[in-house]
């Protein structure tokens, strides 16, 4: 192989460069983890035609073709020109493969596609976000998930978003056997009481779980038609000091959350440290250096929250843990 590979165009293509030299990978972007089976075919004809025949499944929900030479690049990206235009993504130019390797690929949870648990289309809103912030340099990682389980762990994730949903009770079709009450109390957070052979809702205490809507046999309880999402940010893992996001935004709506993101790029590009290495500093970071009030002030500009949203005025993130203190 030639030594004029330029590698920082590789990165910035999306291709992973390895530990063997002019050898990398070719990451391929699937936003909420969904896609059609005919993809699945198209990332084997490139993995045998140009890799060494293996793919890896990344810990992201996207695929990396191993073994990629990284002369031919350009001989990938056409082959790759499918499989972007089949799952959406925004291109520069057509044909060039993926503008950009900064903002990783946005994950989720199966959602309401598939489980019985889950207040959203988890991989709709995914696929939202997707097309709002993609391609973009900086380093933001999100994700979704279904309800307060939290299968995608997305606490630990710059923005992680959880599906919520206002129970609706109708008390005709209520029999007071009080299944609800009993599951509240043994997988959620024992939000419902019984009184006068109704059921009451500590409105404070609930997290919008659904759990009590799921074990109800009469539908007496069922799901909001509007959808309300808990907002988490700035959790992360990392060598220095990682920690779990904090609760920001409770009962809040789709366009306020895209709204807040959009408004975190904004502040990013404004105090990111140009001096940081490889050009990179966590968003975290940045918000620890200025201060969540300064933070707060640029998230919520031009925001208008719902009459139920409940906001943090003040988040101190735990320590987590220390590596970088002696």
């Amino acid at each position: 192989m030639g030594l004029d590979i330029n590698i920082k165009k590789a990165k910035k293509n999306a291709f992973r460069i390895s530990k063997e030299r002019g050898i990398g990978a070719s990451r391929i972007r699937v936003p909420g983890g969904y896609l059609k089976a005919e993809i699945l075919g198209m990332v084997q004809e490139i993995a045998e035609k140009y890799g060494n025949g293996i793919v890896h499944l990344t810990t992201r929900q996207g695929f990396e073709i191993e073994g990629i030479r990284l002369e031919d690049m350009d001989k990938i990206n056409e082959m790759l020109q499918p499989i972007i235009e089949l799952l959406d993504i925004n291109q520069t130019e057509k044909g060039t493969g993926y503008p950009a390797s900064g903002t990783r690929n946005i994950t989720a949870c199966i959602g309401n596609n598939v489980c019985p648990f889950a207040n959203y289309n988890t991989a709709e809103f995914a696929k939202r976000v997707e097309k709002e912030v993609f391609p973009n340099d900086l380093h933001f990682k999100i994700a979704f998930t279904g309800c307060s389980n939290d299968c995608a762990k997305v606490r630990m994730h710059d923005f992680g978003i959880i599906g919520m949903t206002m129970p609706q009770y109708d008390p005709s079709r209520c029999v007071s056997c009080q299944a609800c009450i009993k599951g509240c109390r043994s997988l959620s957070v024992d939000a419902l009481r019984m009184e006068n052979y109704s059921i009451v809702r500590d409105e404070e205490k609930c997290i919008g779980c659904g759990v009590c809507i799921t074990k109800c046999p009469n539908r007496a309880l069922t799901r909001s038609k509007k959808k309300y999402y808990k907002l988490t940010i700035m959790g992360r893992t990392g060598k220095k000091n990682p920690r779990l996001g904090e609760d920001f935004l409770i009962w809040t709506d789709e366009d306020t959350i895209v709204k807040i993101i959009l408004n975190t790029y904004r502040f990013v590009k404004q105090y990111i440290d140009p001096n940081a290495p490889g050009g990179k500093e966590h968003i975290g970071y940045i918000i620890d250096r200025v201060g969540f009030e300064e933070y707060k002030k640029w998230a919520l500009e031009g925001v208008e929250l719902l009459p139920e949203t409940k906001i943090r005025d003040c988040i101190y993130w735990s320590n987590g843990i220390r590596f970088d203190r002696p």
